[in-house]
């Protein structure tokens, strides 16, 4: 009897110790993703983004988050949502929609396996949704992984709407992962110039935006256990970017929320590709063998 008796304690405390391991690996139930086109890190010192500086203040952050080569959108958008560089899934331009190289692996949608589609097959019931400015982004995402992918229309012209929409979204749907995609401050970095009074007024404007769609996830219930990372594709230099100065190629990282330090800067190197390791961390999810970021473990409790 008491042999029994010590068994069954044995396996009460051996199943409570997989549950709370298991439990232990997902370190929130939510993840917003807001990235800020053409966005470098140069700028934040200066830049008057009282919600992004009190997300920096409250979680982590790294300005020094160094993009893929060359430093420009599709790139830098796959190698964050792809958790690879350009050499292994193979877009390689400005603007791409396919690979310019062959992808080294692909999944049975025929794209690099991307953080959409990793959640998607560990959690068939995820509400995973995109959300952009720029048409570019939905060749980046596998469409296929997703529940809901949309573009803004006329944003030069309506720049409130990516912000309304993604306020609407997650009120309705509270999606397990959200990316929300503005182009800008790109298009005034192209226009007005990088480090001048426009897209300084620019990243100001954004950073209401970011205030919205904080609020909306507290509307949506979804605050307490939702962890938002704010980052860029690119900086830019002048009117352009490409290149391999710092102000192209350093972009901010910031993380907040469930879970998260309040350890402010942290010093570890980090890479666009990073990002996609970083999520899957998040939701306790194996990353792909092909695969080269790394989670920044640092930032979490």
């Amino acid at each position: 009897m008491k042999i029994n008796s010590f068994l069954l304690i044995l396996l009460f405390i051996l199943m409570s110790s997989v549950t709370s391991s298991s439990q232990a690996k997902e370190k929130a139930k939510h993840v917003i993703f807001i990235g800020l086109d053409g966005w470098g890190a140069y700028s934040v010192p200066k830049a008057d983004m009282p919600v992004v500086k009190q997300m920096m203040a409250d979680g982590c952050y790294t300005l020094k988050k160094r993009t893929a080569l060359p430093s420009s959108s599709a790139i830098n958008w796959a190698s964050m949502f792809m958790g690879a560089g350009p050499e292994l899934h193979g877009y390689t331009q400005w603007g791409s929609r396919t690979p310019e190289l062959p992808s080294r692996v692909v999944n049975e949608h025929g794209i690099f396996p991307t953080i959409f589609q990793l959640l998607r097959d560990a959690r068939p019931e995820a509400e995973i949704g995109c959300l952009y400015e720029w048409d570019g982004i939905k060749y980046l995402v596998d469409t296929l992984a997703l529940n809901h992918h949309a573009l803004s229309p006329d944003y030069t012209e309506k720049p409130e709407v990516l912000c309304r929409m993604a306020e609407s979204y997650i009120k309705e749907k509270k999606p397990t992962l959200l990316a929300v995609c503005f182009d800008n401050p790109d298009h005034v970095g192209h226009g007005a110039g990088h480090d001048t009074p426009a897209y300084y007024a620019k990243l100001k404007e954004l950073d209401t935006y970011i205030g919205r769609i904080v609020s909306a996830v507290e509307e949506a219930g979804m605050l307490k256990q939702t962890i938002f990372i704010i980052t860029s594709d690119h900086g830019g230099i002048n009117k352009g970017h490409g290149g391999i100065t710092m102000q192209e190629m350093e972009t901010p990282f910031i993380i907040f929320g469930k879970n998260i330090k309040s350890g402010g800067e942290f010093s570890e190197s980090m890479m666009q590709y990073d990002v996609a390791s970083t999520i899957a961390s998040i939701f306790g999810l194996k990353q792909p063998q092909v695969w080269i970021g790394r989670p920044m473990k640092q930032v979490f409790k």
